[in-house]
């Protein structure tokens, strides 16, 4: 696999005159048609070809005229397929959405690309409704992994990270309830940053948990997920200040997030663990109870079966048929919920969060393995029980960042040629800054996919 380009080198070729805007579109779309829409395997479910080319043009004519652009000037940016566009309707991976409505407006992320210059290339394909983290779509077909075409893309943003490894997209836009950036670039061998769940606006994003969805970026490294953060965020983009390794004190995480991890993915992670410490890095483990307490609170669903159900009911009353059986049983399991029982989940999960801030006050991250096994094959989710065993198992981890209220960065750290293996950082909620400083600075020593 080669390594995709950061964007800090596709900006600065576009800002010295050495490759345009244009050209950069017209390259990401033709990938797009080369292999985005293969029959059962699609990464893009739509693409902009007219806008991305005006888009990219625009930005051509202003940099020649010598006006101020924006942090993405002619940045290729792939969107998942359930964020609105003015226009047109917002299908989320599903043919139940058809007859919906076209959006008024774009989603304000949309809107926040578009006024930084980014040129949207595309929708990508989805697990229906974000409801899984394998990334199986049977509507659209499910895209293989691009280190093994038999094995799963991860999800629930399945194209997002493909898109950006396979020059589709310079970064793309995902979004993360339980895992859905965080899982797909991990399995594509790319860092995704979950923000906390507040930072970036929600409206405009066909929701699964309004409690625990958060958007963000899939990119090349984390300085690109930075810069992508800041314009969802609405923020100017700020240089990130890399901690040194003998600054830092991690937690890592002992106890549930180290079951089942297999023989891969544990050397890889055992290998960065050792670069750190070997850097100076203090590692202090930490069994963190709250975290054990996650299975527990979502035994029967939790937020995301109970939110999905308010949203889809008055859907499944006449359409249940057009839904992808296995995303559909998940929604229903929060019909057996009553509002005693959401109540009793917003406490306990309250409580949760804020012990679980108080534990990781003293630590700059908590580690884990982003996911404890390596991609597996499609063929292996082909029976029900491996499907929800293994959907389960890829879903662990991510989803405690998400239940804890916690942001989150994922990094690879397999050794070239191997499959991929993540190292996940965990912050406190609201500490997205800090976090990406940190970030930058392990990333300088256990990623080894890529020269320095």
């Amino acid at each position: 696999m080669t390594y995709p380009t950061p964007l800090s080198r596709i900006a600065a070729g576009f800002n010295d005159g050495s490759v345009s805007a244009l050209k950069l579109a017209d390259t990401a779309l033709a990938r797009i048609h080369d292999e985005g829409f293969a029959p059962g395997a699609q990464i893009f479910t739509r693409v902009y070809d007219a806008s991305a080319r005006a888009e990219a043009l625009a930005a051509d004519h202003r940099r020649a005229a010598g006006l101020s652009q924006g942090p993405l000037a002619g940045l290729p940016i792939s969107i998942k397929d359930l964020f609105d566009v003015a226009g047109e309707t917002t299908m989320a991976g599903s043919v139940v959405m058809t007859d919906a409505a076209p959006a008024m407006e774009d989603a304000p992320i949309v809107a926040r690309l578009r006024a930084a210059g980014a040129v949207i290339t595309g929708k990508t394909n989805m697990t229906e409704f974000a409801f899984s983290g394998v990334g199986l779509n049977p509507h659209y077909g499910t895209p293989g992994n691009v280190f093994d075409a038999e094995r799963i893309p991860g999800g629930s943003s399945a194209g997002a990270g493909i898109s950006v490894v396979k020059g589709m997209a310079a970064a793309a836009i995902g979004t993360d309830t339980g895992g859905s950036i965080r899982i797909p670039a991990n399995f594509a061998g790319i860092v995704g940053f979950k923000p906390s769940q507040a930072r970036v606006p929600l409206e405009g994003a066909l929701p699964l948990s309004s409690t625990q969805d958060s958007i963000g970026p899939l990119a090349p490294t984390v300085a690109c997920c930075a810069l992508v953060d800041a314009v969802l965020a609405g923020e100017a983009p700020r240089i990130l200040r890399p901690r040194a390794p003998e600054t830092l004190t991690f937690a890592v995480a002992r106890g549930l997030p180290m079951d089942g991890v297999d023989d891969q993915v544990a050397n890889a992670y055992d290998a960065a663990l050792k670069r750190l410490r070997d850097a100076g890095v203090r590692l202090i483990e930490l069994e963190l109870p709250e975290i054990a307490e996650v299975p527990q609170l979502n035994a029967a669903g939790g937020f995301s079966a109970a939110e999905s159900w308010a949203w889809h009911r008055a859907i499944i009353q006449t359409g249940a048929e057009r839904y992808d059986p296995r995303v559909l049983s998940r929604i229903r399991r929060g019909e057996a919920m009553g509002a005693a029982d959401y109540i009793d989940l917003i406490k306990r999960r309250r409580r949760m969060v804020a012990a679980a801030d108080l534990a990781l006050r003293p630590f700059d991250a908590l580690l884990m393995p982003t996911v404890p096994i390596v991609p597996p094959r499609i063929a292996d989710l082909a029976d029900d029980a491996d499907y929800t065993r293994l959907n389960l198992l890829v879903l662990r981890n991510p989803t405690f960042g998400n239940v804890l209220d916690l942001c989150g960065v994922t990094l690879p750290i397999a050794e070239p040629g191997a499959l991929p293996a993540g190292l996940m950082l965990l912050g406190r909620n609201g500490a997205d800054h800090d976090l990406l400083d940190v970030a930058a600075g392990v990333e300088a020593l256990v990623v080894r996919t890529r020269a320095a």
